[in-house]
């Protein structure tokens, strides 16, 4: 077993602080960059170097605002909305993965339409940065000593600052969940393919193994015996099907 003792403080700059979880965030959005730089150069994809980065400032934006709308409206509305100042204090945590990934969704299609480009073939493209970008942000969420998991006994158990009993480092289980699917998905890359499979088998695969890993996950709400993270990762099972289907 481990007591979790890490400063999730990676520099201080006078009153500034720096945190390990910052610099991981900031870091997966300069890894999208190159590998979408690589990924359409490699396919040969008509696209300005301004065009990407006027991509790149629409998916942080969309990020940004879809995570933080849906861990207020999903997550903790009553606090929110009894304190409207701290809707806007990002910077104290509070970003919800299937906000990120709506929000990311709509910036996409907007690029895409007004740039008249194929929604799926850049999804395609994208789901493999975000899936290694996902699985770093984890290691931020571990470093941090948030988003723990449930109280155990198994051998590889954490004591975490601020938290009762040993628990699941459930992070570090996502973490690996999100290296599994960037994998899976790197290897199917190059194989012939319909446009959106890539995506279609992200949004199956994250929204399965996201539901698994909830159960060993100290839970924020719970509405009939599934945790919120349960819930919003139906939909993406659902629509990922669908997709494969169509």
């Amino acid at each position: 077993m481990f007591s979790h003792s890490i400063d999730p403080v990676f520099l201080h700059l006078g009153p500034l602080a720096i945190k390990w979880y910052g610099l991981i965030y900031a870091f997966g959005f300069v890894i999208t960059y190159f590998l979408l730089k690589h990924f359409i150069k490699k396919k040969g994809i008509t696209l300005k170097e301004d065009d990407l980065d006027t991509f790149m400032f629409y998916l942080i934006i969309g990020v940004v605002l879809g995570s933080r709308i849906f861990e207020i409206l999903f997550y903790q509305p009553a606090y929110y909305f009894t304190n409207p100042l701290k809707m806007v204090a990002i910077w104290q945590g509070g970003l919800s993965f299937h906000g990120g990934l709506v929000g990311a969704c709509i910036a996409t299609f907007l690029f895409c339409r007004k740039r008249n480009f194929s929604f799926f073939v850049f999804a395609d493209m994208i789901v493999l940065p975000a899936a290694l970008a996902l699985g770093l942000g984890r290691l931020g969420n571990f470093l941090n000593g948030e988003l723990v998991g449930r109280v155990t006994s198994v051998p590889w158990a954490v004591k975490f600052q601020n938290f009762d009993g040993f628990r699941h480092p459930s992070q570090l289980y996502e973490s690996f969940k999100n290296f599994f699917i960037f994998a899976v998905l790197w290897f199917l890359k190059d194989t012939k393919r319909k446009p959106g499979f890539l995506f279609a088998l992200f949004l199956i695969l994250y929204g399965s193994l996201r539901f698994l890993v909830e159960f060993v996950r100290e839970p924020e709400v719970i509405i009939f015996s599934l945790t919120m993270g349960q819930w919003l990762s139906i939909p993406l099972i659902v629509v990922g099907i669908f997709l494969l289907k169509k």
